[in-house]
């Protein structure tokens, strides 16, 4: 017996709501947002008003997330945003969308190995290792994520499980710990009022938190692979942006008020790499400050996982439909899982981290910063395409005629995120690093990665009409 199912057959797995939530969270990486991308909300962004950030970032996805999850109850393929799209805009845009999701994913775990491996090689050095280049972390991160993306995604899900209790149980007792105690200057409600979302830059901190919840499709991407989808993926939907959102709102404010909301900018203007831990050590201690960076290392892994399996899946589906080479859409008759998509991605993954290496790039300014950007822009423009072909589908197919989830949510999700759009594009110099030819050069690979794929599905309409 060959250890390879056909293509056509479908995924298993009997993953749940709870499994699913985790998958989700974990490609969040919470400590990783908290952390590290928290400081730069609020240094280089709007100061206290940075949870403010969080919670109308929240809303906007909870508001797209009606219309999503009212259309999974229909499609429950392991293509989710491009199986969306090609039902309700065609094929040619179906394309362009699997186009968009392929590089969102695979720019923003590429980006997240250089984090990773900068943080492990410094962990390193700083308990007396070997001071060995990052890029020997980052493959032997890949190396494991590749073992666990393989087999069946229970067993990543467990793994993903365990170590997303202790990330969040960190978070959370350091939240309790500034509360409790009272912060720097007492609790006040200054980072909820319009007046300090407002202040500085707010457009950079909603760009940012925008960014925090990349990966929370993936609620979508194992409809094949869940007990029942219909009931699973709208309930894991909801529960993941709303868990999100609460936890980043809450750390956030706690870490506001751990330095005052008159001085956390400053602070984090002073020393934005090392803010929530500065303040991990002030109100936990030491040996808990400690605990915190391995645990961003144990964050950014569990991302790593997430993602390798959501853009698995993704090759898988377009295989499947025939896009692609067709070893991809095989299934591993054992596990069940997308074996040879999974194989694929680990191959892709040590390409794009294996030329940063060699171009002797930095693995955090410009392997995480410009991959961050890239994925960034591109989950946007293919949430927006997905708002429109759910709203399309309904109304082409008449199969849910409630029109707060086919009508009214999709379209105020739309004009929502066509503001986010527009904040995060005026600002991607910013988010890039600060370099304009390298964020033109990250839009243009965005507009191009869509085309692609548009192109790509003409050339095959006027194969199939030829022969």
């Amino acid at each position: 017996m060959t250890e390879t199912a056909t293509a056509g057959t479908r995924l298993r797995g009997s993953i749940g709501v709870v499994g699913i939530v985790f998958l989700v969270i974990a490609a969040a990486a919470p400590l990783t947002a908290v952390g590290g991308v928290l400081p730069l909300m609020i240094g280089l962004g709007n100061g206290a008003g940075a949870p403010t950030a969080y919670l109308i970032a929240a809303a906007v996805l909870l508001v797209f997330s009606v219309g999503y999850a009212a259309m999974s109850g229909h499609l429950d393929e392991a293509g989710a945003f491009y199986a969306y799209v090609r039902s309700g805009l065609g094929i040619g845009a179906g394309l362009g969308a699997a186009g968009l999701a392929l590089l969102t994913y695979t720019a923003i775990q590429a980006g997240i190995y250089g984090l990773a491996a900068s943080t492990v090689e410094e962990l390193v050095v700083h308990y007396g290792g070997p001071d060995l280049p990052w890029y020997v972390y980052a493959f032997a991160l890949m190396a494991v994520v590749a073992v666990l993306g393989y087999r069946n995604i229970e067993l990543g899900a467990k793994v993903l499980g365990v170590l997303l209790v202790v990330e969040i149980g960190i978070i959370v007792a350091l939240s309790a710990a500034v509360l409790i105690r009272g912060g720097a200057h007492g609790i006040d409600t200054v980072s909820f009022t319009p007046a300090a979302f407002l202040d500085g830059s707010p457009g950079v901190a909603l760009m940012f938190a925008i960014a925090s919840f990349i990966g929370f499709e993936a609620t979508a991407i194992y409809g094949e692979e869940t007990r029942d989808p219909r009931r699973t993926i709208p309930r894991a939907t909801y529960i993941a942006v709303l868990t999100i959102g609460v936890l980043y709102a809450v750390a956030s404010w706690a870490i506001v008020l751990a330095f005052g909301s008159d001085g956390v900018a400053a602070a984090a203007g002073d020393d934005p790499e090392g803010l929530t831990f500065t303040a991990a050590r002030m109100f936990l201690g030491e040996s808990a400050a400690d605990l915190m960076t391995i645990l961003l290392v144990t964050s950014l892994f569990a991302a790593l996982l997430a993602f390798h399996n959501a853009i698995s899946r993704y090759g898988y589906a377009l295989a499947r439909d025939g896009i692609g080479h067709p070893a991809l859409g095989h299934i591993h008759l054992r596990h069940g899982s997308p074996h040879k998509a999974s194989l694929a991605q680990t191959l892709s993954a040590a390409l794009v981290v294996g030329t940063f290496a060699l171009a002797g790039a930095d693995p955090v300014l410009q392997l995480f910063t410009w991959m961050s950007g890239l994925a960034t822009v591109a989950i946007l423009l293919l949430m927006l395409l997905t708002s429109v072909a759910i709203i399309v589908f309904f109304r082409r197919t008449g199969l849910d005629r409630r029109r707060w989830h086919t009508v009214i949510a999709p379209a105020l999700g739309t004009v929502g995120l066509l503001v986010v759009t527009a904040l995060v594009i005026d600002n991607f110099t910013t988010l890039v690093g600060g370099s304009a030819i390298v964020a033109t050069t990250m839009l243009a690979i965005v507009v191009a990665t869509f085309a692609l794929g548009v192109a790509i599905a003409r050339k095959r309409r006027a194969t199939s009409s030829v022969s």
